[in-house]
């Protein structure tokens, strides 16, 4: 006997058993059936075999039969296209069914299944069902358009469906109108848009949420219409539910950048939106907490939104830590509100939480520093707390007193004395280091500095690196003030390599040039800024854009944690009215900032994909630039993608015209042979025009690296002088310089060259060669990043066009033709010119073209 019986069995299998059961004249039992394939299908079973059995169960009248039938033909037509087709025929036949449910249910799983065989049959019942009796129909239908425009939306063009849509939105039911405008399939006009806000009235809450963040997407061709929208969303602001209170307040929010601030309506508007963000602080903390961080991004944007509401941010006993109450509360601090404030985080500082504690006292020293006039009084509140003599109060008001000192100098100095009473009580790292930063700051006030420096010696070996680092400074800095007294406490041995280094640089300064040490050491330090948690203002309005979505939440845009991109589109806030921007009040800018001036935000390190710092440039590449978008620099590239990630497609404003000296004009020819005058009278210019240079980069936002620059054009080659300001306290080398893609193609012809180390006050000026031969893409907006030995910094500039254009303005006939050729037909824009009546006897007069600069020829 063989052992071939080992491989055989009575046993069929699971399989076997229900392609059986599938196929059993009993429907009881064919349910049943299907059920298990369902149930096998959910845990993760290959039930893939058995497609063609549960295919010939989708002929029946049972209305649950055939959904589990559906929803097993969804699931694996993907796997199985070929026998997807066998329930074509069914498909078809159940959008023609008496019942509305059936039909529904069949257009719906057509949609679902997304295999493009069976697309080109999805096309006549879905047009069948566009057009249905039944509302409950027509709004499936309308969303299985969007899914199959998803799949082919060359075939929902070609078809017409698109056209359809649009009739659908004035549907006699609203609740057609809610079942596609999120799509973004449709052409939004005044028409639209109108009958959309139409329905908003009638529809269900959640169609609400579809038709306003439909609406956030569309951008009003004025301030008149977007006046008119607004007045029509408001109402949604007293809805009962959050997620449409939200959505009408995103709608408000972009459109109130149209209307000007001169408008009754926009005072108006400004104090209708206090009231339903107010209330949403009154539900559960799960939604308090998504409300305050959109909050968070209003009040960054309009702080004087809830200018007056500062007592509903102010936490209650029971309110859970992670609320953002109190960064809210700093954000709206003024001089108006300071001392209420102030009294509400004095009492926050004595509770028992200690993790709320610390972030009381905090947030006192960050009033302090944003708001001038409330400065003594918030130190005054610090020393109260400090004599409380609680261990962590004590420290953490230690802490914040140091930046107090760092953005006041030489102004609460008196305090000094009270905290090195508490001394001894100093147990914490951060702590440490900000009283040892105190006292070697103002040692030459501290009559017994030594000795409270020489108290932190007796355990430096056991102290953390950050203490050991601050001490090593400190000694160093009062060596340099009472040189006779401090010559033992210099001298300490350690293991640490950072701290090592740290103490071979100071030895060789002090060993080398006493001066310059004391140059280095005890330069005049950058003053701080309360606001560094601002959001980037680019990012800033994208999540304006984003408020009641996922992004709001996590600050972050949408291509940062959707998985792919695909469908992600960057939005931006529509450019504001020129009314609007003359009338911008300083009140409305952010705390902190003059007049005027716009605080920039430099992306966080966190933000950027990659590790900047840890790219090698590669040897500086001498001869004529490549004709590639990647510059003679090793191939590196030092944006890495991170503003394309951090910015997104932002909306960017033209750049103004640059001012041209009126002897640099050229007359024109008279050209009436020839309509672009390529041949003669073409004038030429006598000089370029240089702009003064401007700060691009300022020091405090590039850890003291200030960059200034222009553009030029001169004998036929562009460049952009540079002047580098060193305003830090170290040594700057390894500059590398390197532009994102701009519209022009520009990018640096050769490396940066930076020939000697930038010393600390040093200046040095630049002229970097451009050409243009980089990538072409986006609007004017030049992106740059520059990078040191310190770090890589990022900014961005407008260029002016004229540095462009060719010095003679001339361009030979054939040129000319064969680069109209070379352009793309789908780049040409046809304009037809009406009400220009032509006249032989009249002198040629400019044409009503606005592009147009030159006179047209008149006959």
């Amino acid at each position: 006997m063989t052992d071939s019986k080992y491989f055989t069995t009575t046993k069929k299998g699971e399989i076997f058993e229900l392609k059986a059961e599938l196929n059993s004249d009993k429907k009881e039992k064919k349910k049943e059936a299907v059920k298990k394939v369902i149930a096998s299908m959910t845990v993760g079973k290959d039930v893939s075999a058995l497609f063609p059995d549960v295919v010939n169960c989708m002929q029946t009248d049972n209305l649950e039969l055939k959904k589990l039938v559906y929803l097993y033909l969804m699931n694996y037509a993907k796997s199985q296209p070929d026998m997807a087709i066998m329930a074509v025929n069914t498909f078809v036949k159940d959008c023609e069914d008496p019942n509305p449910l059936i039909r529904a249910l069949a257009v719906r799983t057509m949609g679902c299944i997304r295999v493009d065989k069976i697309t080109e049959y999805l096309c006549e019942p879905l047009r069948k069902c566009l057009k249905d009796e039944d509302p409950y129909v027509r709004k499936t239908a309308a969303v299985c358009v969007a899914k199959l425009h998803d799949i082919n939306a060359q075939l929902v063009e070609d078809q017409g469906f698109l056209d359809t849509l649009k009739d659908l939105i004035s549907d006699s039911n609203p609740m057609i109108a809610e079942s596609h405008p999120s799509s973004n399939l449709l052409d939004l006009n005044p028409q639209s848009i109108n009958k959309l806000l139409t329905a908003l009235n009638e529809c269900t809450e959640w169609g609400q949420i579809f038709i306003l963040d439909c609406l956030a997407n569309y951008t009003p061709k004025d301030d008149r219409e977007a006046q008119s929208i607004c007045e029509r969303v408001t109402p949604r602001l007293s809805h009962a539910n959050s997620a449409v209170v939200l959505s009408a307040v995103k709608v408000l929010m972009k459109f109130m950048e149209m209307l000007s601030k001169d408008l009754d309506y926009y005072g108006t508007l400004l104090k209708k939106l206090a009231p339903p963000l107010v209330t949403l602080l009154s539900a559960e903390p799960e939604l308090q907490y998504v409300a305050l961080r959109n909050i968070n991004l209003i009040v960054q944007k309009r702080p004087e939104v809830l200018k007056h509401e500062m007592k509903v941010f102010f936490v209650k006993y029971n309110d859970p830590i992670y609320l953002e109450k109190l960064d809210i509360m700093i954000r709206l601090a003024s001089q108006a509100n300071i001392a209420q404030v102030l009294a509400e985080l004095k009492e926050y500082a004595t509770e028992v939480d200690v993790d709320f504690v610390r972030k009381a006292v905090r947030a006192i020293g960050r009033c302090a520093i944003k708001v001038e006039q409330s400065a003594e009084r918030c130190v005054s509140t610090l020393l109260d707390l400090i004599q409380t003599k609680v261990n962590y109060v004590v420290q953490e008001a230690i802490v914040v007193i140091k930046d107090i000192f760092r953005k006041y100098p030489n102004k609460y100095e008196s305090v000094i004395a009270t905290l090195c009473e508490n001394l001894d009580s100093l147990d914490e790292p951060e702590a440490r280091a900000a009283m040892i930063w105190i006292v070697g700051e103002y040692a030459e006030r501290i009559d017994n500095a030594d000795e409270l420096l020489e108290s932190f010696l007796e355990g430096f070996h056991d102290e953390s690196a950050q203490v050991q680092l601050q001490l090593l400074t400190a000694i160093v800095k009062l060596f340099l003030k009472k040189p006779t007294e401090t010559q033992e406490l210099v001298q300490q041995d350690s293991d640490n390599p950072d701290l090592r280094d740290r103490g071979y640089i100071y030895w060789r300064l002090l060993s080398t040039d006493p001066v310059a040490a004391k140059e280095v050491v005890l330069a005049e330090k950058p003053l701080i800024s309360e606001e560094t948690d601002l959001i980037e203002p680019t990012l800033l309005d994208e999540l304006i854009c984003c408020i009641g979505t996922l992004a709001s939440v996590y600050h972050k845009p949408p291509s940062a944690f959707v998985e792919g991109g695909r469908g992600v589109v960057h939005k931006s806030l529509p450019p504001r009215t020129a009314s609007s921007e003359s009338t911008e009040s300083p009140e409305t800018a952010p705390a902190g900032a003059p007049p005027g001036e716009q605080l920039d935000t430099v992306p966080t390190q966190g933000d950027l994909l990659g590790d900047l710092l840890n790219l090698d440039l590669g040897p500086p590449v001498s001869g004529p630039p490549l004709a590639t978008s990647a510059v003679q620099m090793g191939a590196v590239d030092l944006l890495g993608g991170g503003l394309d990630s951090l910015i997104g497609a932002p909306s960017f404003v033209a750049p103004p015209a640059a001012a041209v000296p009126a002897n640099l004009g050229a007359p024109m020819g008279s050209g009436l042979s020839d309509l672009f005058d390529l041949t003669s009278g073409v004038g030429t210019l006598s000089g370029s025009y240089v702009a003064p240079k401007a700060v691009w980069l300022p020091a405090m936002k590039a850890k003291g690296l200030e960059i200034s620059g222009t553009f030029t054009r001169q004998a036929g080659s562009i460049s952009m002088d540079l002047q580098l300001t060193n305003k830090a306290l170290q040594v700057m080398t390894d500059f590398a310089i390197q532009f994102n893609r701009n519209s022009f193609g520009l990018a640096p012809a050769a490396p940066l060259q930076v020939h000697a180390p930038l010393s600390p006050t040093q200046t040095v000026e630049i002229s970097l060669p451009l050409s243009t031969a980089g990538t072409t893409w986006g609007p004017p907006c030049f992106q740059v990043a520059v990078k040191n030995n310190i770090d890589v910094f990022y900014f961005s500039t407008l260029y002016p066009l004229h540095i462009l254009f060719v010095e003679d303005g001339k361009m030979d006939r054939q040129m000319f033709l064969a680069t109209w050729k070379d352009i793309p037909n789908e780049n040409e824009a046809q304009f037809q010119i009406r009400d220009c009546p032509l006249n032989a006897g009249r002198a040629p007069e400019p044409c009503a073209c606005p592009c147009c600069p030159v006179p047209c020829p008149q006959p």
